[in-house]
């Protein structure tokens, strides 16, 4: 058992909420974020301890945030989890500025704020951890998922810079790239594309429909789709692992990506997306 503190992003349901409970039963001091202050007592009441209001979408929130962590920590952090985040579907064409600026603002500039607030605490522990949940969209683009997309890229430029400029600390910096996880995700991005992305004035009218249908469609939406389980073994793996790895594939498809893009030509890898993305 262990009494280190890990603060978790993005915990109102799915992977946060999963591995917060898991970690909290292996005896992490776990203090859990979620953006709505609605979420928090139902995370209470299943037992989680310490659940904080965090909307990286507000300079302000994450203020708050990080000096209610440091309260519940007394100023000692073991590590944190950049999970939250959402994903913004719509072709490239169809994303106004601000539809793309929002999008950054939760996936990229709010995690990134929020890990240089916490870094200097960090980097007093003996040892400690940055977990960075990014995707298969991280390292191989598809179509209609643009925003999500960048901001994941965006997100897997700054860890790796991250990495190398901590190499010489004793933080510790590692990228998760789940693929399909059976989450409230494609709810969340539903409500994106209906609010962000005007299907009648746009040349993709069809592709948004089978969108909905995809996003509406109950239980997994793509093969190999696995339990929020999974990225939390990664995560504790990546928490308690002497050397930790730099990159943690999840699912099939993460795998099979990452072995495409390295090591066959990118027609082969355009054509294998293609197909991956109308399924």
């Amino acid at each position: 058992m262990t009494s280190k503190s890990i603060l978790i992003t993005g915990c109102s349901s799915g992977i946060g909420k999963y591995t917060a409970l898991a970690l909290q039963h292996k005896g992490y001091n776990v203090i859990a974020s979620v953006r709505k202050a609605e979420d928090i007592a139902p995370l209470q009441a299943e037992g989680l301890q310490h659940v904080i209001a965090l909307d990286l979408a507000d300079s302000q929130s994450i203020d708050t945030a990080v000096a209610r962590c440091l309260e519940i920590t007394g100023g000692r952090l073991y590590a944190l989890f950049n999970n939250g985040a959402y994903g913004q579907p719509g072709a490239i064409e169809d994303l106004t500025r601000e539809t793309l600026r929002k999008q950054f603002e939760t996936n990229v500039f709010g995690t990134h704020e929020l890990t240089v607030k916490l870094l200097p605490t960090l980097l007093k522990e003996e040892s400690a951890r940055i977990i960075q949940n990014s995707s298969i969209l991280g390292f191989s683009a598809m179509p209609m998922r643009g925003a999500y997309n960048a901001s994941k890229f965006a997100l897997e430029g700054l860890t790796d810079t991250l990495r190398l400029e901590l190499a010489n600390s004793n933080v510790r910096v590692s990228l998760i790239e789940p693929g399909p996880i059976l989450t409230h995700f494609r709810k969340n991005a539903l409500v994106a594309l209906k609010q962000n992305i005007s299907f009648s004035q746009s040349r993709f009218g069809a592709q948004y429909e089978a969108a909905v249908e995809r996003l509406t469609k109950e239980g997994p939406a793509a093969p190999f789709t696995l339990g929020p389980d999974a990225v939390a073994q990664k995560v504790l793996h990546a928490l308690e692992a002497k050397r930790p790895k730099v990159r943690y594939y999840v699912t099939f498809p993460t795998y099979l990506f990452a072995f495409i893009r390295h090591f066959l030509p990118y027609r082969i890898l355009d054509k294998a997306v293609l197909l991956a993305s109308k399924s």
